[in-house]
């Protein structure tokens, strides 16, 4: 296996590197070493009042309670989520994995899909590997694992999951990321499912976790875009590890497991659909061939220009992230650097790790709040149009209380469903062996809110941290990896389910005691479209405002969220007119009879079903379905 690395000052590529040169980088590397993923110098430790770590502390007795802790009452708490041994000799075993929100059985409630991990026992045999949990949702608050009969356990080493239609039948299908071979799930509409990666095309093999689908050339057929990390080769991380005690990888001077940085990247993949079931790799012809090998997490197709052509964004891990624009014609064309979207504003790489997308102005742009590392400010990057992008994170109140923690999930949500878009983000150190020292942080954290306000002086908004009130959801310190969002009850309220690291999966829902209503739609794509209608755009004007939502199979961290699109009305009683830029080009404008509904809308049909309470709405109520709907152009 090759190694890619910088070994004693110069840039070289070589079978094993030398440990006297590595142990000299290691004296001379800012931070994490070689070994270590942090991009910004080591802060002064915080502490509360308590004299407790704050990404541990910080508690306040009073307040208002968002989100409230139901795993063990919606019957999840049995399952446990596994990634190796607990030293985390191996960077396998640190990043966790992700979980993606699926209708599988298309009954109109979400269920929840959860990857596992694994650990090199099992892949040898010498135990039994550790399953991918699919929980369905039995419409009562409770959920019921039916992984083994669904055929999904995925007893690989698993990382990321996204979900889309991608033989456009009307059944979501699961992609897995793995270290090792990945899998296709296809859904065969009876509960069950059939792994047909190989048959496919876009299997791979070693290390792949995160995945976007698209359809990039406008044929109406999802494409797949795979993300690479590390090119990990087990005997030669097992023979380096041995070697001086590891010391070529430090972090604050403490011996800790190796990578990103110096081990040799795995190559990201387009694969374009040919519509029989099998994919062709197109990546060097579409221009997103990633030829230096950055460490690759999360991948989102969407739109940023607003050219109706869905673009890519994907997170490099101590690397510089890519920003691909759409050109129409089958091809990119790489404005990472020249969009402000590869670095922040000092002109750093991130270790990038979960992306939120989301129109957090309501100006009608996408915005991207990416997450990284701990002794780093996670940077939120305003779209300031033609595919611009500026680091506000200071701005807007975001930096100085994230820079603790190391940020994973991330999703921009309207937790009261006020018309704005909020943050919130999962926390987690990599490093056991921070619990052994008095840094101020630790290996379990707990996860971070910030509500969307306005700000009077500057005639804009800001992000105000809300403070976890103990006991309440907010208050979960756990070692958090992927994160998804999305109304789990079908209430109008954006829960959140996490996927924490070699633990049970925590369920957070939304108990914020707000009256505020809501509407949220369906999508479903036409003869030209995709089906699930992935990447359709829609801007609800309602409540004086004009928001906008897309249709994602991806985000956060390596994970996938409700795929219904969810706009906050606050006290406005009139749902308002959607404008639905559907993939096909075709462009809608469809009037919502009345809020807090969840609407089916069909592509030169309008609305063509709807959920009242939970349940499809009653005779009465479906007369008034039948709302104006006038193409536009």
């Amino acid at each position: 296996m090759l190694f890619r690395g910088w070994v004693c000052g110069v840039m070289v590529v070589l079978l094993s590197v030398p440990s006297a040169c590595r142990a000299q980088q290691a004296q001379q590397a800012p931070q994490g070493g070689m070994g270590g993923i942090a991009s910004g110098a080591a802060v002064a430790p915080v502490y509360d009042e308590q004299k407790r770590a704050i990404t541990a502390g910080g508690f306040v007795d009073k307040g208002p309670v968002v989100f409230q802790d139901i795993t063990r009452a919606a019957g999840i708490s049995g399952w446990r989520h596994k990634m190796g041994a607990p030293e985390k000799n191996f960077i396998v075993e640190t990043n966790g994995s992700g979980v993606g929100l699926i209708d599988y059985d298309n009954d109109g409630w979400l269920d929840i899909y959860l990857v596992n991990g694994s650990t090199f026992d099992a892949l040898d045999g010498k135990e039994p590997p550790p399953h991918a949990a699919l929980f369905h949702n039995n419409h009562d608050g409770t959920f019921t694992d039916v992984a083994a009969q669904a055929g999904v356990e995925n007893d690989r080493w698993g990382y990321g999951v996204s979900i889309a239609d991608y033989d456009n039948d009307g059944w979501p299908d699961i992609y897995v990321g793995n270290y090792g071979k990945n899998r296709l799930y296809h859904n065969n509409h009876d509960g069950t499912f059939t792994d047909v990666a190989e048959k496919a095309g876009v299997a791979l093999g070693n290390w792949s976790p995160g995945s976007s689908w698209g359809d990039y050339d406008g044929d109406g057929l999802l494409d797949l875009y795979v993300t690479g990390y590390v090119h990990f080769d087990r005997d030669l991380a097992a023979a380096l590890s041995k070697e001086a005690a590891n010391a070529s990888c430090l972090y604050r001077g403490v011996s800790v497991n190796c990578g990103p940085r110096g081990l040799p990247g795995e190559p990201d993949h387009l694969f374009h659909n040919n519509g029989d079931g099998t994919f062709t790799d197109v990546t060097v012809k579409a221009g997103v061939d990633d030829k230096l090998r950055y460490y690759g997490f999360t991948a989102i197709f969407v739109d940023i220009n607003g050219d109706g052509k869905p673009d890519l964004v994907v997170g490099n891990d101590s690397e510089p992230n890519f920003l691909y624009i759409n050109k129409g014609d089958g091809t990119f064309d790489d404005q990472s650097y020249v969009s402000g979207f590869a670095l922040n504003k000092d002109g750093r790489e991130i270790a990038s790790m979960g992306i939120a997308a989301g129109d957090y102005e309501n100006n009608g742009l996408i915005d991207f709040f990416v997450t990284d590392f701990g002794d780093d400010y996670k940077v939120l990057y305003h779209n300031d149009g033609d595919a611009d992008f500026t680091d506000v994170s200071y701005n807007l109140g975001i930096a100085q209380t994230t820079i603790p923690f190391v940020g994973w999930g991330d999703g921009f949500l309207d937790y009261d469903n006020d018309g704005w878009l909020d943050l919130f983000m999962v926390n987690g150190h990599v490093y056991p062996q921070v619990d052994k020292h008095n840094w101020g942080t630790t290996f379990a954290e707990r996860p971070l809110l910030f509500h969307n306000v306005p700000e009077a002086s500057r005639k804009g908004r800001r992000f105000s941290y809300i403070p976890p009130v103990k006991d309440s959801g907010l208050a979960a310190v756990i070692p958090a990896r992927g994160a998804a969002f999305g109304d789990l009850f079908n209430d109008g309220k954006i829960d959140v389910i996490i996927n924490p690291i070699d633990g049970p999966a925590v369920l957070l829902r939304n108990v914020n005691p707000d009256r505020h209503h809501w509407a949220e739609m369906k999508l479903i794509g036409g003869q030209k479209s995709p089906r699930d209608a992935t990447c359709a755009t829609v801007f609800l004007k309602a409540n004086g405002m004009r928001m906008r939502e897309d249709v994602l199979s991806s985000g956060s961290y390596i994970s996938s969220n409700d795929r219904r699109l969810h706009f906050g009305l606050g006290e406005a009683t009139d749902a308002g007119t959607a404008e639905i830029h559907w993939p096909s080009g075709a462009k809608e404008m469809v009037k919502l009879p009345a809020v807090d509904r969840i609407y089916t809308i069909s592509e030169g049909r309008g609305i063509t079903g709807a959920l009242c309470g939970g349940k499809p709405c009653a005779a009465p109520i479906l007369s008034d379905l039948v709302a104006p709907r006038i193409a536009i152009h």
